[in-house]
């Protein structure tokens, strides 16, 4: 005999993320990090680019996190950047509306992941919080040691010749 079937759904696993980003310079060679927690455990993920902007790796770190995720969950997710809270919260509505374009007319930096992120971030419901980076939150600041990291094998990789050549290349395109 087989059981009735169930109007109820699954259950979303809970998942907390800590995202932090930053750079050297800005622009400059940056780094990202993430801490994905799902129930007692802990995945660290990080990884640093040669050319970018301290904004681009706040958002990187975020679009890592759920990267990370195999299935729709529920998500609360800790960032010290108000501008990737408010980004994605408030901001990137009226950004769609205006065909990805401020409300000056200009066109809305980093476009390619605030794109990315949005679409990432729909599959899951989630809860954006802001917290107070450097203020000794041990994930925060998990985070902050894992980019620093990062950073430090990027540019242990990386000539100055190299990271010179990928920062005029970035400058030179539109984010």
């Amino acid at each position: 005999m087989k059981p009735e079937p169930s109007n109820t759904p699954p259950t979303r696993a809970r998942v907390t993320i800590y995202t932090d980003g930053g750079c050297q310079g800005n622009p400059g060679p940056g780094a990202w990090a993430c801490v994905v927690i799902y129930k007692d455990k802990a995945w660290e993920l990080a990884g640093g680019v040669p050319a970018t902007t301290n904004n681009r790796m706040e958002l990187q770190a975020a679009i890592q996190g759920f990267k990370a995720l195999n299935r729709p969950c529920d998500v609360q997710i800790f960032t010290d950047s108000d501008y990737l809270r408010q980004g994605i919260t408030t901001w990137i509505k009226n950004w769609r509306k205006r065909g990805w374009r401020t409300k000056e007319g200009d066109p809305v930096k980093n476009q390619d992941l605030w794109s990315e992120l949005d679409v990432l971030a729909g599959r899951h419901e989630v809860d954006w919080q802001w917290l107070k980076g450097h203020a000794g939150h041990k994930w925060n600041e998990r985070c902050d040691v894992l980019a620093t990291a990062a950073m430090g094998r990027l540019r242990s990789e990386t000539s100055a010749a190299q990271l010179a050549a990928s920062l005029a290349a970035f400058k030179r395109v539109e984010h």
